[in-house]
């Protein structure tokens, strides 16, 4: 079987957030453009799709309209396994976006992030229930970037 893809559906800036997103991660880049044909008059020559990789998995980035947006329904993970790629990663997808409750963001074109901590995965799925309790509350009243020092020190209590 072939990977799932996700699709993301955009606005006319289809090449241009897929340009940004494949920028920012490694094993990147852009694979196809397809343009819209003569089928369509309106938008002949109009950039239709962009398929990208984004860490070596397959997206498609679709130039559907303004009939649909993005929104928070659907979230983007990045598991991260140091603090400085927390960093590097929640810098470069806020930029020009909006930071948001418990650790997630809003990129510059409407898609959301949470880019998550080493240890945080462990620690909200731990077996001590007093600890996963600490943590969760620290995310809950965290607006914009998790610290991994803070949640790992919520985590040892």
């Amino acid at each position: 079987m072939k990977p799932i893809t996700p699709c993301l559906w955009f606005d006319g800036v289809a090449e241009e957030a897929a340009r940004f997103y494949t920028g920012i991660f490694p094993d990147s880049g852009i694979d196809t453009v397809v343009h819209y044909g003569p089928e369509v008059p309106d938008q002949e020559g109009r950039v239709l799709t962009v398929g990208f990789r984004l860490n070596g998995q397959p997206w498609t980035a679709l130039n559907g309209g303004p009939a649909f947006t993005l929104s928070e329904a659907i979230s983007m993970e990045v598991h991260c396994e140091s603090v400085e790629e927390v960093d590097r990663y929640w810098d470069a997808l806020v930029d020009g976006g909006v930071e948001q409750p418990c650790g997630w963001l809003k990129d510059r074109y409407g898609v959301s992030w949470q880019v998550i901590p080493p240890g945080v995965r462990e620690w909200l799925t731990s077996p001590d229930a007093e600890a996963r309790s600490r943590v969760a509350r620290a995310v809950y009243a965290t607006h914009g970037k998790l610290d991994a020092v803070a949640l790992e020190k919520a985590y040892r209590g």
